[in-house]
């Protein structure tokens, strides 16, 4: 079975929280240096890339952080007690034992800011850093903050004239580029794997709850003990920071992640300068373009996304972005999906404004929207059916709707405000099934046309013409409401 497993050696339990921030944080921000020219691409061979790392390894450090776990002695077992009856002096003692996991870091700044990833120093009680170059010149490290959310930390170490790495602008990447990974895997001292850029964009797919990923894949090997290492490119300029795996093994199997640099100095310092990261919010649930959801929508692309509902009184809302509206740039930045819409909200601060391009009903609009602060529960992660109402018809062959009345309303805790047809039954065969619809689901439009109850929505069903039927549904899914577009086909 492939899974994701963070490159990190051991384990570290508990959640690093923003308490940690310190004066270290309140200077005047980091010192770093940054090139963001385009690295040259051209068929000259390379032979070496010795002075590359060379450049690079010393600013690559070991990190060994250590927690506390709690154990019992064996005395205050049951099973021991039972044979020797109570230990002297307090039975209720608490003992813990030290657990040291492994991880690594890259030196960003002389005066000895680290950019880690957050799981390697997750709940750390104590934290060592050790030259990469020279691993019994430690330093004791302390948390300037973490962010769960993309799983970058930033740790500071009390000295100065640190050798720095050069931050690249991870924008500028592109599939193909060679990049070098720097890290100590396995705790077998500090080592460097070689591989190319595999995609761009990247998301985990077990990511559960809200969290921003905009991952850098690569085949360069990465391992246990690599992450928070450095991703350079092939001028040794700081592009990721090595998070996790792809593996059914738990070992490198060629399909590693990154964060993007641009992601994690974006993060870094809003940490350094406020002690915290503080995130815009939009407001909206939206989903993904498909090709068959871009033809409804006279779409000649399957970039952007669509807006299925909209919080009430949220920033979106306000803005007067309505329901199946298709946002396409998002601050002047083209919208891919809503990974990227997510990251490009998530980079402004609250109370920023923010220009919206997107289309409404086959035309242009643009909208500004006063971004507000995301809240934080977002961050933790009937009786007797209409028997005309059993359709006959195309796209909802094999679905069953009723009206809405009074009953299943209060039974299903829809507002009184959604008036429509909901759906009892829906065939597993059937092209409603293979697009989305479930039990339960309400039909508020076909076409882009209200829905007044279920024999409405069945001459809807057979007026339409194409080949596909855009289907806007109300459900409810445990304590999340909202609307969702499905793109139904059509055909008998």
């Amino acid at each position: 079975m492939i899974g994701i497993f963070a490159a990190t050696m051991g384990a570290a339990a508990a959640v690093i929280f923003l308490s940690h921030y310190d004066l270290w944080a309140r200077d005047a921000g980091p010192s770093l240096t940054v090139d963001t020219k385009p690295i040259v691409r051209d068929s000259k061979a390379v032979t070496s890339y010795a002075p590359v790392i060379k450049k690079v390894a010393p600013s690559v450090v070991n990190i060994y952080s250590t927690v506390n776990v709690p154990v019992r002695p064996f005395m205050n077992d049951p099973f021991f007690r039972r044979f020797f009856g109570n230990p002297p002096g307090n039975g209720n003692r608490q003992y813990t034992r030290p657990q040291t996991s492994l991880g690594s870091g890259v030196i960003v700044t002389p005066n000895g800011y680290i950019l880690t990833a957050n799981h390697v120093v997750d709940g750390a009680d104590k934290i060592k850093v050790a030259m990469g170059n020279n691993a019994n010149k430690q330093f004791t490290a302390k948390v300037v903050g973490a962010d769960p959310v993309t799983d970058v930390a930033v740790l500071k170490i009390d000295t100065n004239n640190l050798p720095a790495v050069t931050l690249g602008d991870s924008d500028q990447v592109e599939v193909g580029d060679v990049v070098l990974a720097v890290g100590n895997p396995f705790g077998v001292g500090q080592s460097v794997t070689m591989g190319i850029v595999s995609a761009l964009g990247r998301r985990s797919p077990e990511a559960q709850g809200y969290v921003i990923q905009n991952f850098i894949q690569t085949d360069a090997a990465i391992n246990p003990g690599n992450s928070g290492g450095a991703l350079v490119d092939a001028e040794g300029r700081l592009i990721g920071i090595n998070t996790m795996i792809e593996s059914s093994s738990e070992g490198n199997e060629g399909v590693g992640f990154a964060v993007p640099v641009n992601l994690a100095r974006n993060v870094m310092e809003r940490i350094i300068s406020g002690g915290k990261v503080t995130r815009g919010y939009l407001g909206i649930k939206m989903q993904d373009l498909n090709a068959d959801l871009a033809q409804q929508f006279n779409l000649s692309t399957q970039s952007g996304v669509l807006v299925d509902d909209v919080m009430t009184n949220g920033p979106a809302g306000k803005a007067g972005i309505k329901s199946g509206d298709v946002i396409l740039s998002f601050n002047g930045k083209k919208v891919e999906d809503g990974s990227s819409l997510q990251l490009a909200v998530s980079e402004c601060a609250p109370g920023s404004a923010a220009t919206v391009k997107l289309i409404r009903a086959g035309a242009d609009k643009s909208v500004t929207v006063k971004l507000e602060a995301l809240p934080s529960e977002l961050t933790q992660s009937g009786n007797g059916q209409n028997p005309s109402a059993s359709p006959d018809t195309d796209a909802l062959d094999g679905v069953k709707v009723v009206d809405l009345n009074q009953d299943l309303r209060q039974k299903n805790q829809i507002p009184a405000a959604t008036a429509c047809a909901i759906v009892t039954d829906v065939q597993e065969d059937s092209n409603a099934a293979a697009a989305g619809l479930q039990q339960n689901d309400v039909i508020v439009e076909i076409n882009h046309h209200a829905v007044a109850g279920a024999d409405d929505a069945m001459k809807l069903c057979q007026q339409a013409t194409g080949r596909r039927v855009l289907v806007k549904v109300w459900r409810r899914e445990g304590d999340v409401a909202g609307t969702v577009f499905l793109s139904v086909d059509n055909r008998k």
